[in-house]
């Protein structure tokens, strides 16, 4: 890139993020406030607070700090009947598909992670193109996309639920490489301990 280019690019995106965070009304906040960037086939620039194309390789050039709200009592079963729904389809424990929304996304429908996971159930942007999910941000459409990817690695790893879980959270080829165990991730194996306790904090309720 052009010293002319790059000046413009953080003129720009100074620009935007000023917008953002000041240019809104008082008591309208953005939904996604983390701004990716990517360069088409032509060499053009893009950014978005969007990253929804699944054959675009996203750089994420600003993250929003991530501030974590309590959840009502509501929230914790808005979604049962999707939920239910999904798990009688695809034969998975609706504890287990609500232990991983908690998870990944506080049951929050509209949450994107920093590297472009989107909804309920977090699904990366390529993982829904290639589940036909037409909408991540939809939460029955995310919830239907999660539970056949989580189907999909508990057929994969003959139904041991950590192994599956690990999966979901670094990728299937990360428990293959490391022959069919968990990988040595702090995050992952963080990730498989909360989600088994949440599992079991539901089956209980």
């Amino acid at each position: 890139m052009s010293i002319g280019m790059a000046m413009v690019t953080k003129w720009f995106l100074s620009g935007m993020i000023f917008f953002v965070f000041t240019i809104l009304p008082a008591g309208v906040s953005p939904v996604r406030a983390d701004i990716f960037k990517y360069v088409d086939e032509h060499g053009v620039l893009h950014l978005t607070n969007v990253p929804t194309r699944s054959n675009v390789n996203y750089v994420l050039v600003y993250r929003e700090k991530r501030v974590l709200f309590d959840i009502k009592p509501m929230d914790v079963i808005k979604y049962d009947q999707i939920i239910s729904k999904a798990s009688g389809k695809y034969h998975v424990d609706p504890a287990l598909i609500k232990a991983i929304i908690k998870a990944e996304s506080n049951f929050n429908h509209r949450a994107v992670s920093p590297k472009g996971a989107q909804g309920l159930m977090q699904l990366m942007p390529r993982t829904a193109h290639a589940l036909q999910v037409p909408d991540s941000f939809h939460p029955e459409n995310n919830i239907e996309g999660g539970t056949r990817y989580l189907r999909y690695l508990l057929n994969l790893f003959e139904g041991n639920l950590s192994l599956a879980l690990a999966a979901y959270n670094a990728g299937e080829n990360a428990v293959i490489k490391y022959k069919n165990t968990i990988p040595p991730y702090k995050e992952t194996q963080l990730y498989v301990k909360r989600v088994l306790g949440l599992l079991n904090t539901y089956r209980k309720n």
